[in-house]
């Protein structure tokens, strides 16, 4: 009689181990790949909120005085060193002291329309006084101050006519002498941070949509068939 020997299987316990063993690696590498991907994805959102932060506070400083875009010709009317104003110089590190500066009013007609106003160097004059054509560093020496403020009133008491820039709506009554932020730094300024914005908001939008597609594909694979 002849017994065929029979094929030796492995026990059921076993195979739950092997099995526990193998699952438990998928899920640390799926893991694994999930704390990447989560990392990244986080990385890439705070990539895009920083680039928007940062047009945001750049904002703040776009030229503000762009409306001064109608050139003319002035006549020049009066200058004048007028009152003293205080300003403060550094001495050191965390040493401040105080010094003084007069004020060079400059009035001029706008050939074009006849309007009187106050004439001032440029933006940024402007936007540290609305009052004085020139705002110098302030320094210890006053009496230099007000010598270089008399020889810039001297220097246009020589030329009567000047060209001028000023508001064709009026609804701003400055006129500057020369203007710093022109056409083309008006376009850059405004061109390049509305393109960093809008790459801010894409990126971000870009991980919301695969962070939305993916719970989906996982929503369609948990779902009976």
């Amino acid at each position: 009689m002849f017994f065929v020997k029979g094929v030796k299987t492995t026990p059921a316990p076993q195979q739950r181990v092997i099995y526990k063993r193998l699952w438990g690696h998928e899920l640390k590498d799926k893991k694994r790949t999930e704390t990447a991907l989560k990392a990244g994805e986080d990385r890439a959102i705070l990539l895009g909120l920083g680039m928007v932060n940062k047009i945001s506070l750049s904002s703040l400083s776009f030229p503000k005085c762009s409306v001064l875009t109608d050139e003319t010709t002035c006549t020049l009317l009066n200058s004048t060193l007028t009152k003293e104003i205080n300003c403060s110089y550094a001495c050191g590190s965390e040493c401040w002291r105080s010094s003084k500066y007069p004020c060079l009013q400059v009035y001029v007609s706008l050939n074009a329309t006849g309007r009187v106003g106050l004439l001032s160097h440029n933006e940024e004059m402007l936007e540290l006084s609305s009052e004085c054509f020139y705002v110098p560093k302030c320094q210890k020496d006053h009496t230099a101050l007000r010598v270089m403020l008399q020889n810039i009133s001297a220097h246009l008491k020589m030329h009567q006519q000047v060209t001028c820039y000023h508001d064709p709506s009026e609804h701003q009554a400055s006129i500057l002498l020369k203007r710093i932020y022109g056409s083309s730094t008006v376009f850059h300024s405004l061109f390049w941070p509305s393109c960093m914005l809008s790459g801010g908001t894409l990126i971000i939008l870009m991980v919301k949509l695969t962070q939305y597609l993916s719970i989906l594909c996982e929503q369609i694979d948990k779902a009976p068939k």
